[in-house]
């Protein structure tokens, strides 16, 4: 089960976009609340440096388009949070992953930081506005929240997790909320104050507030009479505590002319819900009882062991070492696709840190050379300090780098632009080689666990004859078992019939 809320960020008033791209992007990657950042993943971006490659995006944006607006929408983020117990941190990483892939469609850069810091595991995403291509902008919409949830509900479904029903549009106020466990405020501890000291039965007014002042407040006796006591931010008025507590009131209850009927907190009792039909189904798949879910369950098992025969016959393996051998290499295929986009996204991280340290070493190198012919003047440093330091640092940079030569920013775009190109392709591929391969696996399994049980059923066999070795003539014997692999006992490779 998974709650989601979406955040559009804006620029903080008297920061830049950058300062608060960095603000939002760390405390999300928070080492203390990500396991020292081992539960951080990245879409088209290294989680690194996330905000320098969004500040980029929005620079080029600007350059495409030539559009500027005053309140702009920096980033989204989206909160998913997940039952206590439900899932494992490395799960719901890769829950929240597959949730932003949908719901951006692969059109945006993000990050996904999963916190264990409080007792149910939640999701910081956050995705760039800008879309890869540096040419559109994420544009929240109406309903978006809906639409989040129903993607969301979606994944976790297909993962088998639970999901709410019948959310609520609106929460309830957060001392409905918090219930019972509520601390009890001020007035609350004064209006139990009184309710001892009227316990106590005082003779007249005056013993009264004496008794309350007694439990540790202060009464300050005028127009109005005040109650206030350490800890409290404010004097508090009787008359303000509600029905039965004003001044006239427990003058009445003291004179015995009115019966006091100490406050009571309210209780707000939890809605009995009726089983929906989507706990319904979930009970069943969690129990796996009834007849009819064993006997569907049989079908499906039947249907997967017939595609792997077929999947067999039509590729012709010799043994299961070869089948075994063929969904190896397509398990690989998906690590040498990842590991190719891991290099592209860090080459990308490099073009775009070389690209902004170029720029500034080209806007910075008249004011650093003036610098240097004033034979490094203190007072010239102190009022250029900030255009120095930056030259100072994209020189550093480069230094580090050990560039010969400085590649031209067009240069870096066009590779930058190839890198990213190639990446969504290798994205693409990457999908369905991990459907393939998720496949191949599947079959890998079911061979073997047809060969596994041939081979026991024919051990058992072997027993039961030996132990029975008087019986019948007429009772049928079976081929033993090829040690070697058991491949020409599988079902329908006997005899020619497997092709």
């Amino acid at each position: 089960m998974a709650t989601t809320r979406i955040i559009p960020m804006h620029v903080n008033k008297g920061k830049t976009i950058a300062q608060c791209l960095t603000e939002r992007t760390d405390y999300a990657k928070n080492p203390d609340k990500t396991e020292d950042g081992e539960y951080i993943s990245a879409y088209a971006c290294d989680a690194k440096t996330a905000d320098s490659e969004f500040l980029l995006s929005k620079r080029q944006y600007r350059q495409l388009t030539g559009r500027e607006q005053a309140s702009d929408v920096i980033a989204y983020q989206i909160r998913q949070s997940f039952k206590p117990g439900e899932v494992t941190p490395e799960e719901a990483n890769q829950l929240g992953y597959e949730f932003a892939r949908r719901f951006t469609k692969g059109d945006h850069a993000f990050i996904v930081c999963t916190h264990t810091d409080k007792q149910h595991i939640h999701n910081h995403i956050i995705w760039n506005s800008t879309t890869l291509d540096c040419t559109r902008k994420f544009r929240n919409f109406w309903g978006s929240t809906e639409a989040v949830r129903k993607i969301s509900d979606l994944v976790c479904m297909e993962h088998r997790l639970s999901v709410i029903e019948n959310p609520k549009p609106y929460s309830k106020s957060y001392n409905k909320w918090l219930g019972g466990k509520a601390k009890p405020c001020q007035r609350d501890l004064l209006r139990a104050a009184i309710d001892a000291a009227l316990a106590k039965k005082p003779k007249d007014f005056e013993e009264f507030l004496k008794l309350v002042e007694a439990a540790g407040y202060t009464v300050k006796r005028g127009r109005h009479v005040t109650f206030m006591r350490d800890g409290q931010p404010q004097n508090i008025r009787l008359r303000s505590l509600g029905e039965g507590y004003s001044e006239e009131e427990l003058r009445a209850v003291i004179l015995g002319t009115r019966v006091h009927t100490p406050r009571r907190k309210k209780r707000y009792p939890s809605k009995v819900s009726r089983p929906t039909l989507i706990s319904q189904i979930e009970a069943k798949i969690g129990n796996g009882k009834g007849a009819a879910y064993d006997q569907k369950l049989k079908v499906v098992k039947l249907k997967t062991m017939a595609e792997t025969l077929l999947f067999i016959q039509k590729h012709d393996f010799a043994d299961f070492d070869a089948l075994a051998d063929y969904a190896d290499a397509a398990s690989n295929r998906t690590k040498e696709l990842t590991a190719k986009i891991k290099a592209a996204e860090s080459r990308m991280a490099e073009i775009a840190v070389l690209k902004t340290h170029i720029i500034n070493y080209a806007k910075t190198r008249d004011i650093y050379t003036a610098y240097r012919k004033a034979g490094y003047s203190r007072k010239y440093y102190d009022a250029h300090e900030s255009d120095i330091t930056i030259h100072k640092a994209a020189k550093k940079a480069f230094d580090d780098l050990a560039l010969k030569k400085l590649p031209t920013v067009k240069s870096l775009q066009a590779e930058y632009s190839d890198l990213l190109v190639q990446k969504k392709l290798d994205y693409a591929e990457l999908s369905k080689a991990r459907d393939e391969a998720k496949r191949l696996q599947i079959y890998k399994a079911n061979a073997e666990m047809l060969l596994r049980t041939d081979a026991d059923d024919q051990r058992q066999t072997r027993e039961h004859q030996q132990k029975n070795s008087t019986a019948t003539q007429g009772a049928a014997e079976r081929e033993p078992f090829d040690q070697s692999g058991g491949w020409e006992s599988f079902p329908n490779k006997q005899q020619g019939d497997f092709r």
